[in-house]
């Protein structure tokens, strides 16, 4: 038996409260973006792919900032990994929550994996960590659009997701994936 959620869009999303490695922190509840706010799930400090996804978004913040959409990467590492990932990264911009606990992962629907030791980048895996996933939450709370995946390979483009938001925001476009049951 699996304590693995799936989240379905116009449906609220779980609450999401973490610290952020430059200060303060990132609560779902309290955002008010214009349009969506964007989280990045990323396995950690020890994820070459991660680095090169998040130096991607950090160099297209201010193609969001003109969408209304507001951004944040988060894991589950430490506060010091996080530190650490934010300068060793060269991420200045973006905001970098850490500490997010694994049950809270699985609400959020992420697929979790045991650590392997050390990386190709010489960094030490955390014994259990979750896999990326990248959310769009309107700003009332509810999903508008998910990815998530059970490997660190393969992810969406950036430039792929601003461009569909453009098309959204254009056209209106209603989140899909809504159907929760099935008819008998």
């Amino acid at each position: 038996m699996t304590d693995l959620v799936t989240l379905f869009p116009r449906q609220p999303v779980p609450p999401l409260d973490v610290g952020l490695a430059n200060g303060g922190t990132f609560d779902i509840a309290a955002e008010k973006p214009v349009s969506f706010t964007l989280i990045v799930f990323y396995r950690g400090l020890h994820c070459p792919i991660c680095k090169t996804q998040l130096r991607e978004l950090e160099s297209k913040l201010g193609e969001f900032d003109k969408r209304g959409v507001a951004v944040v990467a988060v894991s589950s590492d430490s506060r010091e990994r996080a530190e650490q990932t934010r300068q060793a990264w060269g991420l200045t911009r973006l905001r970098l929550g850490y500490g997010l606990d694994l049950a809270s992962a699985r609400r959020w629907g992420l697929f979790i994996s045991t650590g392997r030791g050390m990386t190709s980048t010489g960094v030490e895996e955390p014994a259990r960590f979750s896999e990326p996933a990248l959310y769009l939450i309107r700003p009332d709370g509810t999903l508008y659009f998910g990815s998530v995946q059970t490997m660190p390979f393969a992810r969406p483009h950036f430039s792929d997701i601003l461009a569909a938001i453009d098309y959204v925001l254009k056209n209106n476009y209603p989140a899909r994936g809504e159907v929760t049951e099935l008819p008998a």
